[in-house]
């Protein structure tokens, strides 16, 4: 049965797959191949805080990467270290235990990403665009709820490129966001 929402939009389309050695930004590639690890290939620069089986990769909407180009920080898909970046899907309606198809594969979202110093390459005022006390708390009526991104676990591998079809399959019952901080 496909979970229905009240408002917004949760099916959309994957418009980059993104990879790096470590660190930001992450760079297009024109196809990737999702694993239980993440895109293979994929590397970052902190594994004790990123990667691992529960945040396999990192889910941005390109609505908010354009929110944030419009108030002035220099950032494209990728840079915010995004694996997936979407459009179509409204960011202020994910949450943990949502389960999305993207072509053949299955991710399932596991933890609000909460931002790092990394990203203030881009400017420090960044960080507080897209993460907040309310957020922290999980508070999912924050403006700023997920845009940081969400990271996610690979339920089904296989590939991935832009264009796929993402959409919502599941919703898993009672599950709260959970948010994690860190310092880099």
């Amino acid at each position: 049965m496909r979970p229905s929402t009240s408002s917004g939009k949760m099916d959309g389309t994957l418009i980059q797959v993104s990879t790096s050695r470590g660190g930001v930004p992450k760079r297009p590639i024109g196809e990737g191949f999702l694993t239980p690890l993440g895109i293979a290939g994929d590397s970052h620069n902190h594994p004790q805080i990123h990667g691992g089986p529960t945040k396999a990769v990192l889910l941005i909407c390109s609505e908010v990467i354009e929110d944030l180009k419009a108030k002035g920080f220099p950032i494209f898909p990728g840079a915010l270290g995004e694996n997936l970046t979407t459009s179509g899907i409204d960011h202020r309606l994910l949450r943990t235990g949502q389960q999305f198809r993207i072509g053949q594969t299955i991710i399932e979202l596991t933890t609000i990403r909460a931002p790092c110093g990394t990203l203030d390459i881009y400017g420090p005022a960044l960080k507080s665009e897209v993460y907040d006390s309310e957020v922290k708390a999980g508070n999912s009526a924050s403006p700023r709820w997920a845009k940081g991104g969400f990271y996610a676990r690979v339920i089904q591998t296989g590939p991935i490129r832009p264009g796929d079809r993402i959409m919502l399959v599941a919703m898993l019952a009672n599950v709260e966001s959970r948010t994690e901080d860190h310092a880099v």
